[in-house]
């Protein structure tokens, strides 16, 4: 597969409602070469996005165009730069796999020969080169999830909109297919936009991350903060006066969570007294000269780095004030 440079997807104060409530509010974006992961929570409107982005339902109001291609005006022409992947269905019985491909890229418009020589290739690309001629309705999950990569890039599109790619897969499948996407988004320069609720897929693959909830767009920001931001999380067990070492550690601390004598403490290093020593030292001297100041013994302690897990619960479940 050769490289490609991918459009500039826009997304203009779209709003869309099935019936009464929004299932997309206002939602606008710009997306530039690269993996993006699309998070929320379900009913999110996380394929309702996609669909859109496929121009399948109305866009009104708002706006969505593919490079100079206005997707309510001509989503024929738009979809020819987007492969799609579906969550659920797209192999259809009776063909093989190197049948299916090659109608999904005639569909897209290739010429027949052009088609069975692409999906030929495309599917030698997945892992799928010794079962292209199989009945595709024989084929396992995660052959199955392959075939519909291999379906979503007959055509050479610019960008892949991949719905829950790993759904159903054990460890190693899931693991290849992450393998493919990366090297897609990566080697080959394709734009990926990657719907997924498994935190873990975005982190490997991905370098931009778009959070939804109720139809609006919550966050934007860059995969890699999470592995290089400020925050560290303090997991503390002991004994003695909680409430007061409680009170303590809500004035210095983002966020507390309390379960019995376990405190769960995330702290914003940046944010920590100027003194000498690592912002991690300094933080865990915070908290064993509070410890010592309120009578509370510490049994346990143990510092891990914020993870994607907890910004996105800290983004859908926000704590109130």
């Amino acid at each position: 597969m050769s490289e490609v440079i991918a459009s500039t997807i826009e997304v203009d104060q779209l709003t869309f409602a099935y019936k009464v409530d929004p299932a997309l509010r206002d939602v606008t974006f710009t997306l530039e070469q690269g993996a993006i992961g699309l998070l929320g929570p379900n009913g999110s409107g996380k394929t309702t996005l996609l669909r859109a982005l496929l121009g399948q339902i109305p866009i009104k109001p708002g706006r969505v165009r593919v490079g100079d291609i206005d997707m309510a005006r001509q989503a024929a022409t738009g979809r020819k730069r987007l492969g799609w992947m579906p969550e659920r269905g797209g192999v259809i019985p009776g063909h093989s796999g190197v049948g299916l491909v090659s109608y999904m890229g005639e569909l897209s418009g290739m010429p027949r020969q052009d088609a069975m020589q692409r999906a030929h290739e495309v599917l030698h690309f997945v892992g799928l080169k010794d079962e292209r001629y199989r009945p595709c309705d024989t084929y396992s999950q995660g052959m199955r999830q392959r075939l519909k990569l291999a379906c979503a890039l007959v055509h050479d599109p610019e960008w892949l909109l991949l719905d829950e790619p790993t759904s159903g897969l054990d460890p190693g499948g899931r693991a290849a297919m992450l393998d493919l996407v990366s090297d897609l988004a990566g080697r080959k320069g394709l734009g990926v936009v990657l719907s997924t609720h498994l935190l873990a897929d975005v982190e490997v693959t991905c370098n931009e991350l778009l959070v939804l909830k109720q139809g609006q767009l919550l966050e934007r920001h860059a995969v890699s903060h999470h592995d290089i931001g400020g925050r560290q999380v303090f997991e503390i067990t002991g004994f003695g006066d909680d409430a007061a070492f409680s009170a303590a550690l809500d004035r210095m601390c983002e966020g507390l969570e309390k379960d019995g004598s376990h405190f769960t403490v995330v702290i914003d290093l940046d944010k920590l007294p100027e003194s000498d020593g690592p912002a991690s030292a300094r933080a865990v001297r915070a908290i064993l000269e509070m410890a010592v100041a309120n009578n509370y013994s510490l049994r346990r302690m143990r510092r891990r780095p914020v993870t994607l897990a907890d910004e996105f619960h800290d983004l859908v479940n926000p704590k109130e004030s």
